[in-house]
């Protein structure tokens, strides 16, 4: 993941296009794994990491957007945060819980470098410490909607053979239409299951949101909580 796809007006915006996405439900399910610290990958604007923080968690992030963590900067200046690539960054100290939220892990784009973004979180774990990740499930067909308003319309292109995922943003600005397209790297979850066993993790918990909903067959997301063994 070298790539800066959140330099910019991408970053200048990234609040504002994600004021609908859950904050609180996260920082419920997070906060009673953080007694011992928590360190956020691909942590970005600070949109969780700032008010986990908040509510007394040591928190430290790493994220390769430099524009994206002075938007953090805005809100907070007491947040260590590492810039660099989350599959090798390393910052000082460990942690009972590290996360990923919102796909971040998807835009690690190699099977290698996700394995690699485990192996990272399972270094700043402390034994029984838990890594999370907030991931899509990859989709059914190779072009799907995932987002269809007056002023965004989200479409992703899907390869299953290898797994190359690219998401289509059209967003209305000022009058005209703007297109952004990310590239990521789609993975099931059995996938993520044996990633986290190849650095020393297990599978503990799998939820389908962080209200806990029960995750199924049909589930287009999923909450999952490995545990360093």
């Amino acid at each position: 993941m070298t790539t800066d796809w959140f330099a910019g007006a991408v970053a200048e915006r990234y609040d504002a296009d994600t004021t609908g996405r859950p904050v609180e439900p996260v920082l419920d399910f997070l906060e009673p794994l953080a007694g011992g610290g928590a360190l956020e990958l691909a942590v970005g604007t600070g949109r969780i990491a700032v008010p986990l923080a908040a509510r007394g968690v040591r928190v430290a992030g790493i994220d390769l957007s430099a524009d994206m963590v002075a938007q953090l900067r805005r809100k907070s200046g007491t947040i260590p945060v590492a810039i660099g690539d989350m599959t090798t960054t390393r910052v000082d100290g460990t942690f009972s819980l590290v996360y990923l939220v919102f796909n971040s892990i998807l835009n690690v784009t190699t099977q290698d470098g996700q394995i690699a973004t485990f192996a990272n979180a399972a270094a700043h774990l402390v034994p029984g410490g838990r890594f999370v990740v907030e991931v899509g499930v990859p989709p059914e067909n190779p072009r799907s909607v995932f987002a269809l308003s007056d002023t965004h319309t989200g479409i992703d292109e899907f390869d299953a053979d290898t797994q190359r995922l690219v998401s289509h943003h059209f967003r209305l600005r000022d009058g005209s239409w703007e297109r952004l397209s990310m590239p990521f790297r789609a993975v099931w979850p059995a996938e993520l299951d044996l990633m986290a066993r190849l650095a020393g993790m297990e599978l503990r918990e799998r939820w389908a949101g962080w209200g806990r909903e029960p995750f199924t067959a049909t589930s287009g997301s999923h909450v999952s909580v490995w545990e360093l063994v």
